[in-house]
């Protein structure tokens, strides 16, 4: 059964950090794992604008504001991208019985957007 959905859009501009800028801003928003990713990708500024749209997704789907960090984007030895919530968020899924959460997300040059999915039982 679907719990929850969420849809977020962000402009690729406001992720184009130069290496002091993308400090501060990690510090705030992103886990290690995300920024190592988007340095080892091209286009590292539509990375982080669709970690950032899915996080915020995240945080639609569930109703409420879960604190950035505790929201990491990773990816399946596919390629899949996932949604791992961090420490203390077990209790969060029992207690909305989430039993999955999906997760897409694509971009462009100018645009990320990404959608998240919750699943369990009613």
């Amino acid at each position: 059964m679907v719990l929850g959905i969420g849809l977020d859009l962000a402009d690729v501009d406001r992720y184009r950090f130069d290496d002091r800028a993308l400090a501060w801003f990690a510090r705030k928003i992103y886990t290690e794992e995300e920024v190592a990713y988007a340095l080892r990708k091209r286009n590292v500024a539509e990375r982080l604008a669709g970690f950032f749209a899915a996080k915020e997704a995240t945080r639609k789907a569930f109703g409420h504001a879960i604190p950035w960090r505790r929201i990491g984007v990773t990816h399946e030895r596919s390629g899949k991208p996932a949604i791992r919530l961090g420490a203390g968020s077990e209790d969060l899924l029992a207690l909305r019985r989430v039993t999955r959460i999906h997760l897409t997300i694509t971009h462009t040059a100018r645009t990320a957007a990404a959608v998240v999915i919750l699943e369990g039982e009613p």
